[in-house]
């Protein structure tokens, strides 16, 4: 019973990149359990800093640019020509469409942003694993990630 309740932060999201449209499967989900919700349960992000984190997280995920850690069960390619490799994994319009989007915003950062965006938003480090693994001084990068979302949530047209 001496355990206190942790900041909820509950959203609805689709789970099948349907979006809001009728009949769109969703999960709840709540943010507040990402490093980057938990920064803003705190006051040290702003909602909309919050939002441009959430979409560039959704864009990763989207595009599916996380690492496998499993077989990949796919129906192996076929050969374009007798005898030929193929060229590389086949990806849909969404994917594409979401990398896209993703390298966009990331690039907006810019250099020496990207890496804490990524390592706090995508990769869900904590902030104190991702200033330790970029050789920074402890609460160096709060105001560093703080400077990458503004420009993300420009580059996303978030008010």
């Amino acid at each position: 019973m001496g355990k206190s309740l942790a900041a909820r932060l509950l959203c609805e999201r689709s789970i099948d990149g349907a979006g809001k449209q009728p009949g769109a499967r969703t999960v709840t989900v709540n943010l507040a359990e990402s490093p980057l919700g938990w920064l803003f349960s705190r006051g040290f992000v702003t909602r909309r800093q919050l939002e441009a984190g959430e979409r560039l997280r959704s864009d990763w995920e989207r595009a599916q640019l996380s690492p496998r850690v499993t077989m990949a069960w796919d129906a192996a390619p076929l050969s374009r020509a007798r005898g030929g490799a193929t060229h590389g994994p086949d990806l849909t319009g969404t994917q594409l469409d979401a990398k896209r989007r993703f390298e966009g915003a990331v690039a907006s950062a810019g250099p020496g942003l990207a890496d804490i965006l990524w390592r706090v938003v995508c990769a869900g480090e904590g902030m104190r694993e991702a200033e330790t693994a970029l050789g920074w001084p402890a609460r160096a990068g709060k105001l560093v990630l703080t400077f990458a979302l503004d420009r993300v949530a420009d580059h996303y047209r978030i008010q």
